[in-house]
């Protein structure tokens, strides 16, 4: 019988996971504040009652989305700056890093863009702190670079923040373009049933995106060139 709370314990988390899973679908659709914590129990098959085993409110389940959405990112985001490389294939890794990460994660982005500035105050914070812990790890990185050198920590940390904003912008630019392209593409299905133009569209949609978040990362690391003359 040892292996019984092992058990439960993974049957536990299954169902957080669950949870999480459903309200991060419910929330394609709608935002945190107006989350109910029926809708998301009623979409795991579980009793309302059952949440609170997991969460002490929506409030905390969507502190928790904010964890898995951005908790993983911190190396990814580190290497975006990382001075290994010069500035030209520096941006373009960092766009297609984000690009990548975008796709294979289009509702953990749409949960941050939309919850960063939204009503649920316990999440903005969460997403708040996870930030600035991302300007602190780029700020770090920066120092590393020569170009750096005679900037004071109060600058570099602005300009970690910068790259920071720059990135969920970034972010939010391709998962527009995402969003672009699946309705271009059921259209022309629809209408033409041409798979080869409804691919077209998608790669012009992403395209467009890239060179546009190329352009304002050229633009950051510009005036980053000349800040001390």
């Amino acid at each position: 019988m040892s292996h019984i709370p092992g058990v439960r314990q993974a049957q536990k988390q299954k169902t957080r996971q669950a949870l999480m899973d459903a309200a991060l679908g419910l929330l394609e659709e709608q935002s945190l504040s107006s989350l109910g914590l029926r809708e998301v129990t009623r979409a795991v098959g579980v009793a309302p009652t059952a949440f609170y085993r997991h969460f002490p409110s929506v409030a905390d389940l969507g502190v928790a989305l904010v964890e898995e959405a951005l908790g993983s990112l911190h190396p990814m985001i580190r290497t975006t700056v990382s001075p290994a490389e010069d500035s030209a294939e520096r941006i373009a890794r960092a766009v297609e890093l984000i690009a990548g990460h975008v796709a294979a994660h289009p509702a953990h982005v749409r949960f941050i863009a939309r919850e960063r500035h939204g009503g649920v105050q316990p999440v903005r914070d969460a997403i708040r702190k996870q930030l600035a812990r991302f300007a602190q790890e780029v700020k770090t990185e920066l120092a590393k670079d020569p170009v750096s050198a005679g900037w004071s920590d109060a600058d570099l940390l602005m300009l970690a923040g910068l790259y920071v904003d720059q990135m969920l912008v970034t972010g939010s630019l391709f998962l527009e373009a995402l969003e672009t392209q699946d309705d271009q593409g059921a259209q022309d299905a629809q209408e033409t049933q041409d798979a080869q133009e409804a691919q077209d569209a998608r790669e012009e949609a992403r395209r467009r995106a890239a060179d546009t978040a190329t352009r304002q990362m050229r633009l950051i690391s510009v005036g980053r060139r000349h800040w001390l003359d």
